[in-house]
């Protein structure tokens, strides 16, 4: 399916996913031209939640490969069913006959991981296959993925070369961890994906916690946006933000003071040392958010 840039943001908000024109416009390019797609950006700014959505958006299934240290070929390509292998060969034996590699090494006994499942796909759809942080793997993982991100197949020795009959769009995200392989950015697309600016990220908050206030969500994005511009471990994203608000929104606040914001903060922030930035910074002017009374003095203006 391919989709121009203002179809795909018109599709993922009816699905109430709001991109910007430059990742609407990436996922389009991804589309029409065939190309796996690199997203990175800082942890929480969303770009696993890009590809769930699009799965959504154009009916097809979402196959997931989540990335870690160690990760082999086994769990991300294709295994050999050893149990099945091991009970072929009992049964043989028990009648007489005798297997070869070539029967125990056959299509039947192949079991099929994310990435190999993605090309054997047989239904009217392509699938959205999500590699997700692949900077969490090591350097030998990206190796095996080559093959796969430039010709849409994968070989298996003993059998052949599988190429995918409809090739599935591929989504790749990574938290820059570390720096990942030319030749593995070679073969994709790559838009760098950053925080939502405030009109967006409002918006977004508005529909992922509809029962908050305006002014709560205007305060509390203004918030964050400067809670992040702090030396902090780990920057709170869009997922913490929405974590926030909603806890806000549970405790039944309606405006944004320091008391409140202080017996929240496990909701945004996932540190002690941050947590501690954070409150230490209550005091300064700069953090209060933009049009509304500062956290550390609201509680008092606002009593009798």
């Amino acid at each position: 399916m391919r989709l121009d840039a203002d179809e795909v943001r018109r599709r993922l908000d009816a699905r109430d996913h709001l991109v910007d024109e430059g990742t609407a416009t990436a996922l389009s390019l991804a589309m029409t031209l065939g190309r796996p797609l690199l997203l990175e950006g800082e942890p929480g700014v969303g770009k696993t939640a890009v590809a769930k959505a699009l799965a959504l958006v154009l009916d097809a299934p979402l196959i997931r490969l989540q990335c870690y240290e160690g990760l082999t070929a086994a769990e991300a390509l294709y295994e050999w069913n050893h149990q099945r292998q091991l009970l072929a060969v009992r049964l043989a034996e028990s009648r007489g006959e005798r297997l070869d590699d070539g029967d125990l090494f056959s299509a039947r006994f192949l079991l099929d991981r994310p990435i190999l499942r993605a090309v054997r796909h047989r239904g009217p759809v392509a699938p959205v296959l999500l590699i997700d942080e692949v900077d969490r793997a090591d350097d030998e993982f990206e190796a095996l993925l080559l093959e796969f991100l430039g010709e849409a197949s994968v070989t298996v020795p003993e059998l052949g070369t599988f190429t995918a009959r409809r090739p599935p769009l591929v989504v790749l995200t990574s938290n820059r961890s570390r720096d990942l392989h030319d030749a593995l950015r070679r073969r994709c697309l790559y838009h760098w994906i950053t925080y939502p600016e405030p009109e967006r990220a409002v918006a977004i908050l508005r529909r992922r916690v509809p029962e908050a206030g305006e002014a709560l969500v205007a305060s509390a994005t203004a918030f964050v946006g400067r809670v992040r511009a702090l030396e902090l471990d780990k920057a709170p994203g869009m997922a913490e933000t929405i974590d926030w608000v909603s806890a806000l929104g549970a405790l039944g606040v309606t405006d944004l003071v320091r008391d409140d914001v202080v017996r929240t903060l496990s909701a945004l922030i996932k540190t002690p040392d941050d947590h501690d930035t954070v409150v230490a910074a209550l005091d300064d002017p700069d953090l209060g958010p933009s049009g509304s009374p500062h956290p550390s003095r609201a509680r008092a203006e606002t009593s009798p």
